[in-house]
C-alpha cells in the first residue's frame, strides 16, 4: 500500500508491504512488526495459529519497504517447485560471486544509488505503519500491534508518537512485545549525532552477525528455502570456498542438516544468537547427515517456512537490507519520553504516559526480563494497573526466535490467544 512520502526516496519505494492472513471479514486485526534484518513472512505460521484458534482476528505481518530492494525472481520460481535447480538457484544468488562466469545473476543495488535509505529511520518506519494501522481501523473492529525484538521497539515508537498532537495509541487496543522493547534510558545527543556522522560515510546497511546485507538474508532464504523444497540434497552451501567458516558442520550435510547446523542454539555461533532457535541436532548417521528432531522447541521446518516465506511471493522472513538508520533512531524512542537525542535524530515518541490498553510481553534469550521492565515502566509512567499487564519470563528456556516459531506447545502462543480475546473494544 502507498506508504510515506520520505523525502528524496523515488516515489515508487514510498511503499509499505502487508501480509494479510484470516478472513478478510474478520473486524480485528493483529498488526506484527519484524525485527531487526526480518521481513513479513516471518510471522505467517504464527499468524496461521492465531486465526485458526481465536474469533474475528487476521494477523497483518509487515513487509518494510526497504524488502522492495530484494530480488525474489528466482527463489519463487524455487518456491513454487518450478523447472529450477538447487543448483542454479545457488548460481543465481551466490556462485557468481566466486565465478565471474555466471550470468544472469543477482545484482545487488550500489550503495550509491540508495544514499535516500541512510533517511530510513524511525520516522519513515512509524509514518508507513500509520498507513497499516489506518486501513486496518476501517475494518471497524480492534486493532492491537505487537512487534518481535527490534519490532517491540518501533510498537512502542508508534504507541508514544506525536501525530500533530495525538498519540498513535489512540488508534490502537492493545500492545504485544515478543522478545524485544525500548529501554527507558536514552542514547545522548553527542552519541546520535556520531551515529549520523558514521553513517553519512558509509552504507545505509546494517551487517546482521558480521555478515554484510545482502549476504545474510540471502544465506537465510537460500537455506531455509532448499529446506522444504529439497531437504535430503548434499548441501551446495556447505562447500563453497566464500561461506563462513562457522556456519559449516563438521561432517558432509544435507541442505536441513546445513540450515539446522548453522541456526540451532546448540550449534550456531553467537553472532548469530539473534537467528537462533531449538530446533534439534544433526542426525548421528548418514553420508550426507541429516537433521534429527531431539526434545526441540521448533520444529526446524516451521522455522524454515518462516525464514523462506513459502507460501509468499516476492518476500521472506528476512529483510536482505536492513537500514542502519532505523537502529540508530531506536536507541532514542526511550520509552516514548522526550530527549535531547529525539531531536538530533528527528525522533517524536513523546505520549509515553499516556498509554491506556493491555499489555503481554513475553521475555525469550535475548530480551529476557528487561523487555519485561520495560513494558512495566510504560505502564507504570502511564498510571496503568499491574491488572492490565501480561508478563512472561521464559529467558531460560526459549531462544530470541522460539516464541513466534515453537510448535505445538509454545506458551507464548498459550498467552497471546487469550489476550486477544479479552482486549474489547478499543482495549478500555
Amino acid at each position: 500500500m502507498k506508504g510515506y512520502g520520505a523525502p528524496g526516496t523515488p516515489e515508487d519505494l514510498n511503499r509499505v508491504g502487508v501480509i494479510k492472513i484470516g478472513p478478510e471479514d474478520a473486524p480485528n486485526v493483529l498488526v506484527l512488526v519484524p525485527g531487526t534484518s526480518a521481513g513479513g513472512g516471518y510471522f505467517v505460521p504464527l499468524a496461521n495459529d492465531v486465526v485458526e484458534n481465536t474469533d474475528d482476528w487476521q494477523v497483518w505481518s509487515v513487509e518494510r519497504r526497504e524488502n522492495q530492494l530484494e530480488d525474489h525472481s528466482v527463489l519463487d520460481k524455487a518456491k513454487r517447485r518450478d523447472d529450477v535447480t538447487s543448483q542454479e538457484v545457488f548460481d543465481y544468488y551466490l556462485g557468481y560471486i566466486t565465478d565471474a562466469s555466471i550470468d544472469p545473476h543477482n545484482e545487488p543495488p550500489d550503495d550509491a544509488t540508495v544514499a535516500y535509505a541512510r533517511d530510513w529511520g524511525m520516522k519513515v518506519a512509524v509514518e508507513d505503519l500509520r498507513r497499516v494501522v489506518t486501513a486496518a481501523g476501517k475494518l471497524g473492529g480492534d486493532v492491537v500491534m505487537g512487534g518481535h525484538s527490534l519490532g517491540g521497539t518501533i510498537t512502542t515508537a508508534y504507541a508514544t508518537w506525536d501525530f500533530n498532537g495525538k498519540a498513535g495509541v489512540e488508534d490502537l487496543s492493545g500492545l504485544v512485545y515478543i522478545d524485544g522493547g525500548s529501554n527507558p534510558a536514552p542514547v545522548s545527543p553527542e552519541e546520535a549525532s556520531f551515529s549520523l556522522e558514521g553513517l553519512a560515510g558509509g552504507s545505509p546497511w546494517l551487517s546482521f552477525g558480521g555478515i554484510p546485507a545482502p549476504l545474510a538474508g540471502v544465506f537465510s532464504a537460500l537455506g531455509s528455502t532448499a529446506t522444504i523444497v529439497d531437504p535430503d540434497s548434499p548441501s551446495i552451501g556447505q562447500n563453497w570456498s566464500a561461506f563462513p567458516a562457522n556456519l559449516k558442520p563438521p561432517v558432509q550435510v544435507t541442505n536441513k542438516g546445513q540450515f539446522g547446523y548453522a541456526l540451532d542454539a546448540e550449534t550456531s555461533p553467537m553472532s548469530l544468537r539473534a537467528a537462533q532457535v531449538n530446533a534439534g541436532r544433526l542426525a548421528e548417521s548418514g553420508d550426507p547427515r541429516g537433521w534429527a528432531r531431539a526434545g526441540e522447541i521448533t520444529p526446524l521446518r516451521r522455522w524454515a517456512a518462516m525464514l523462506s516465506g513459502i507460501d509468499v511471493k516476492s518476500a521472506d522472513g528476512s529483510a536482505w537490507y536492513h537500514p542502519q538508520r532505523l537502529t540508530i533512531d531506536s536507541r532514542a524512542v526511550a520509552a516514548g519520553n522526550a530527549n535531547p537525542a529525539q531531536g538530533v535524530l528527528d525522533v517524536h515518541a513523546t505520549h509515553g504516559d499516556v498509554i491506556d490498553v493491555p499489555i503481554y510481553a513475553f521475555g525469550g534469550a535475548l530480551g529476557g526480563q528487561r523487555v519485561l521492565d520495560a513494558a512495566a515502566a510504560l505502564a507504570t509512567q502511564s498510571g496503568l494497573p499491574e491488572s492490565r499487564l501480561t508478563l512472561i519470563n521464559r529467558e531460560t528456556t526459549y531462544t530470541h526466535n522460539d516464541p513466534s516459531a515453537a510448535t505445538p506447545d509454545n506458551d507464548f502462543v498459550d498467552n497471546l490467544l487469550p489476550f486477544l480475546e479479552s482486549v474489547g473494544k478499543k482495549g478500555k
